[in-house]
């Protein structure tokens, strides 16, 4: 089977480009110097040229709060073009799966935990990430139009955060766990006495390996078909503070930890209630401290070679 990943030189994508070359199908990566996903014309080319059995959305621009609340516009915009895009070419060309990769934002800030499927749209969102979350919720949305106009097999998955090897590690743009790596590895290098973090470190949050996620998809892709997006969740949580602290113990900074209290915390708790997924036979392996000390050390070697984005 011919499988098209958009993302696949990604943190997502390349984990599941590994997956899916593993148990036997061809895989056809798109990045940005392959083609852009903005361009409509360019990806029905593209898409058209390849004609996949199956496509897996793991192209966005994302980022941190700090990048969310900088530049929604760009959030925004960017990632509907990119999925709309997508979505129209594999219409268009007749791809019979299609598999978009949601977000765990696109749930209401003060939602009932651990959170269901059902609560999307229950509530108000989280502020500092309301545009990348509404682009999320709209690719959703229009999974399930497909699906209601054309009869097609495309489905949408709702991953929890998410780390591993290939993530983005530049400060203005990088999620929570990359952030803390580079930060940590740079001040125990440069032997800088402390370490300043946004918030108050109380929010608890959910962590998962890529690789897990990667197993996911593939699952999904062979036994799940539903308009219902569907969580894929650890269903473990842990504190900021505790995660920076664990972080640093891995590292081996041994420097003070301050927190801004002036920086916003985000949602104080979001963990994902992911029962239909385990239904389906999958349960993620890999530990948080196995994945961040791996993680760790894939980060040193690939920096050590000047592949990383940071």
């Amino acid at each position: 089977m011919t499988v098209i990943v958009a993302g696949s030189s990604g943190l997502v994508g390349s984990a599941i480009t590994k997956v899916f070359e593993s148990h036997g199908h061809k895989v056809v990566g798109i990045n940005r110097s392959v083609v852009d996903l903005k361009d409509k014309k360019t990806t029905l080319d593209f898409i058209g040229s390849v004609k996949p059995v199956l496509i897996v959305d793991a192209a966005a621009k994302v980022g941190g709060i700090g990048a969310n609340n900088k530049f929604p516009v760009e959030f925004l915009s960017e990632n509907l073009a990119i999925q709309g895009n997508l979505m129209s070419a594999a219409y268009e060309v007749g791809v019979e799966k299609f598999i978009f990769l949601g977000s765990s934002c696109i749930y209401p800030r003060n939602c009932m935990q651990p959170i269901k499927e059902e609560c999307l749209m229950s509530g108000p969102l989280e502020p500092s990430s309301s545009a990348y979350a509404l682009a999320k919720i709209a690719g959703i949305e229009l999974v399930n139009s497909y699906r209601k106009q054309f009869g097609l097999h495309w489905i949408s998955l709702i991953p929890a955060n998410l780390y591993g090897p290939n993530d983005n590690f530049k400060q203005d743009e990088s999620h929570v766990i990359p952030a803390l790596i580079r930060r940590f590895i740079d001040a125990e290098k440069d032997n800088i006495p402390s370490v300043y973090m946004w918030g108050s470190g109380s929010p608890l949050r959910e962590f998962m390996h890529v690789d897990d996620l990667a197993k996911a998809v593939l699952i999904a892709h062979e036994s799940y078909d539903s308009d219902l997006h569907l969580n894929i969740g650890t269903g473990q949580e842990i504190s900021i503070k505790r995660l920076a602290e664990l972080i640093a113990e891995i590292v081996g900074y041994r420097g003070l930890i301050e927190w801004d209290h002036e920086k916003p915390d985000g949602n104080q708790r979001k963990v994902l209630e992911a029962s239909r997924v385990k239904a389906l036979g999958w349960n993620p392996t890999i530990t948080l401290p196995e994945g961040i000390a791996s993680t760790i050390a894939w980060y040193k070697e690939a920096s050590a070679r000047g592949d990383v984005r940071k």
